[in-house]
């Protein structure tokens, strides 16, 4: 696996993560538990020991139940580490039964990707995933900046994302072709509004990049414009002298506004080649490239995708964040009958609900297993040694790849029939 190994453990963190907030419980019955890279797992061993006898005295018998079953579980799988993960551990443990009276004690666990700083116990009603939501937060940010005569537009581009920050207008009056004093005094005017518009445009740009330059965001500046006045700009005096050295690229554009800031990204390209935006809309562009031409070099849909993943022949597997089906596998334990489906995951509650008798011997002995593809499919490109690349929902390209593909994608190493 290349770069995109991160990504894919970005990906599966953040599925986690969404599942995990979607969990309530009945009551302050939820435990959240974050240990630090580095950090005794011992003491955390001796501090959930306590919080058990702690919970002894909680005086509702379901809740006491349910936290204490939570605490034990936890204990338990705390047995099966001799120290903690080199980049710490997260575990969410509780009751996740919908039924009322009913205890099904589930736990997660999460390595995360970078190390965990935070040290917490807490029982609520809901999961503490806070900490690891701000792992997801992507980090890396660049400075965007298109500059006219009478308009100008401050955003920044995280990720695959441009957020517009802000948008300015001047005063600044059109040129005159009246001659003499008031052709020179007017031209003073409109000097000193250009002036003060290009001063304003720096108080707002610094007031949006300064606060990530301090926090190591900011990777570049990049500014843009159909004429002269962005030069002007750049050599002027209105950037903060540390923002300066940021610029990374002064580019010719035609539009303004937010599409002047989405053109100012695609003009871009060369600077920002490694850039997640610009990548992701060249694998899209090449994906669709081989569909036209029929290549027979990619493919797409779930079995069709799987099959080139169990015979190795995926060179890259294009998931997109959107993608959400899980693999359902029921099984009568008295005759032995099963059944594999690909569902997502409202239907399987549906299917889950109407399915009470085996359809061979009408036995109601049934054992369901779900797992998510996403998942199962990143694991199998592992194995392959095929890349992974995630593609977003924040471009207009990922959303095409969505809706067009349903998500799920893989360019081959061959043809396959």
């Amino acid at each position: 696996m290349l770069m995109s190994h991160k990504s894919a453990e970005m990906y599966e963190l953040k599925k986690k993560v969404e599942e995990l907030k979607k969990i309530r419980g009945r009551a302050t019955e939820l435990v959240s538990l974050y240990i630090p890279s580095g950090y005794d797992i011992n003491k955390v061993m001796q501090q959930l020991r306590e919080e058990y006898g702690t919970a002894q005295n909680i005086k509702s018998k379901s809740t006491r139940k349910n936290v204490l079953g939570a605490l034990e579980r936890a204990m338990q799988h705390l047995k099966l580490y001799r120290q903690t993960p080199p980049t710490g551990l997260a575990l969410f443990v509780g009751n996740v039964s919908e039924q009322e009276g009913v205890s099904d004690i589930q736990l997660t666990a999460i390595i995360p990707p970078e190390p965990l700083r935070v040290r917490l116990y807490r029982c609520d009603q809901t999961f503490i995933t806070e900490p690891l939501e701000e792992m997801l937060r992507v980090k890396e940010a660049y400075g965007l900046i298109t500059v006219e005569k009478n308009e100008a537009s401050i955003g920044i581009l995280r990720g695959k994302r441009i957020e517009v920050i802000e948008e300015l207008t001047s005063n600044v009056p059109g040129k005159t072709r009246a001659g003499g004093q008031s052709a020179r005094r007017y031209e003073r005017i409109r000097e000193q509004e250009t002036h003060e518009f290009m001063k304003r445009i720096g108080e707002h740009a610094n007031k949006a990049f300064l606060p990530l330059l301090e926090a190591g965001e900011l990777k570049g500046i990049i500014i843009g414009g159909p004429g002269p006045t962005k030069e002007e700009f750049v050599e002027g005096d209105y950037l903060h002298h540390e923002l300066r050295k940021k610029i990374i690229g002064v580019l010719d554009i035609s539009y303004s506004g937010e599409y002047g800031l989405k053109e100012l990204v695609d003009k871009a390209s060369d600077i920002l080649k490694e850039h997640e935006a610009i990548k992701e809309r060249k694998l899209i562009q090449d994906f669709f490239r081989h569909l036209v031409k029929d290549t027979g070099m990619i493919t797409y849909g779930e079995k069709e995708v799987r099959k080139a993943l169990e015979l190795g022949a995926v060179d890259t597997l294009l998931l997109s964040e959107g993608y959400d089906r899980v693999r359902v596998r029921v099984k009568c334990n008295n005759c032995g009958w099963e059944e594999l489906k690909t569902m997502n995951e409202q239907d399987f509650h549906v299917y889950k609900k109407r399915l009470k008798l085996c359809p061979k011997c009408g036995s109601q002995n049934l054992t369901f297993e779900k797992w998510d593809v996403a998942e199962e499919f990143i694991k199998m490109a592992e194995e392959s040694g095929a890349n992974v690349e995630i593609i977003s929902l924040d471009t207009e390209d990922g959303q095409q790849f969505y809706r067009a593909f349903g998500g799920l994608g893989a360019f081959l190493r061959y043809k396959i029939h």
